[in-house]
């Protein structure tokens, strides 16, 4: 029952931030990359929500996981997540996004945002990150977990490949990368063009990773994965595969290449939410709510 409840609190914050991207993808004037918002959604309601050892009042702890966001482009979800957990204010990242010199711009940075671990963007540099980070934990025998979510789309640069070698040969099971594998990048889908990424999972197990797969949009799969995790104290880094569908929640955005970025008119935003609200009062409905 305890683990129910859980979940439903879990559901309950994705949906409440799903609601929040939507209404801000049709306030906003100019692009939101709503679609992998969407499909992270779960995910960093996990992390922020349940999994993570933080604490929004003192974030110079030194015992808190650490967490990379690679695919810096993600910010705004990840702002609603943590804002949900007491670290923003809400409505200071609604009135303020992306203007100039505001603290919570379209790719994440550090300086503006002491809460964060480092600045973002760049495509395919956060694992390493990760690596430099829970190296110097290794080292000093602390025991927090680093996370890296990161774009499938991304994991095509050899910088990534080359991070997860140096993840495996340095033995840091303080690692846990997460790959937000919704199999689309901003311009085509990743098993259609260019650059086939599959065998997914096949490919981190021969770099040495621990590796697990999952319906990343299924709040008790991405609860129970985190819950498995190894301690950080082993020596096998840990990749969860996070199998989602970009949009996810918004039938017309659902799968849409024209939705890695874009902003809603009234219309389209009435619709969303209305696809939303209707899936969680089915999820409630499930669970006897």
């Amino acid at each position: 029952m305890e683990k129910t409840q859980e979940i439903y609190r879990l559901k309950e914050l994705a949906y409440e931030m799903r609601i929040k991207l939507l209404k801000f993808c049709g306030s906003y004037d100019g692009a939101v990359h709503i679609g992998g918002d969407l499909s992270m959604t779960e995910i960093l309601i996990g992390l922020w929500h349940h999994a993570m050892q933080c604490d929004p009042e003192n974030l110079s702890w030194p015992e808190r996981d650490r967490f990379i966001m690679s695919k810096g482009h993600g910010a705004l979800a990840m702002y609603m997540a943590m804002s949900l957990r007491g670290f923003f204010d809400y409505e200071e990242i609604i009135s303020t996004y992306g203007q100039l010199d505001s603290k919570y711009g379209m790719h994440p940075c550090r300086v503006q945002l002491p809460a964060l671990e480092c600045s973002s963007g760049s495509l395919g540099q956060g694992l390493a990150m990760a690596n430099g980070i829970a190296l110097n934990a290794k080292r000093k025998g602390e025991k927090y977990r680093v996370y890296c979510l990161m774009g499938d789309g991304e994991t095509g640069e050899g910088s990534v490949w080359e991070a997860a070698m140096m993840s495996s040969s340095y033995k840091l099971g303080n690692v846990v990368g997460i790959v937000d594998r919704n199999c689309q990048t901003m311009t085509f889908y990743t098993e259609d063009k260019y650059m086939s990424m599959a065998p997914y999972k096949d490919k981190w197990k021969a770099f040495g990773w621990n590796v697990l797969e999952i319906n990343g949009n299924d709040m008790a799969a991405v609860v129970e994965a985190l819950d498995s995790l190894p301690a950080p104290t082993g020596d096998v880094p840990t990749m969860l595969v996070c199998n989602t569908v970009k949009g996810k929640g918004v039938s017309f955005m659902e799968h849409a290449l024209g939705w890695h970025s874009g902003c809603l008119g009234t219309e389209d935003m009435e619709r969303a939410l209305l696809d939303v609200q209707k899936a969680w009062d089915k999820e409630k409905e499930e669970m006897g709510r």
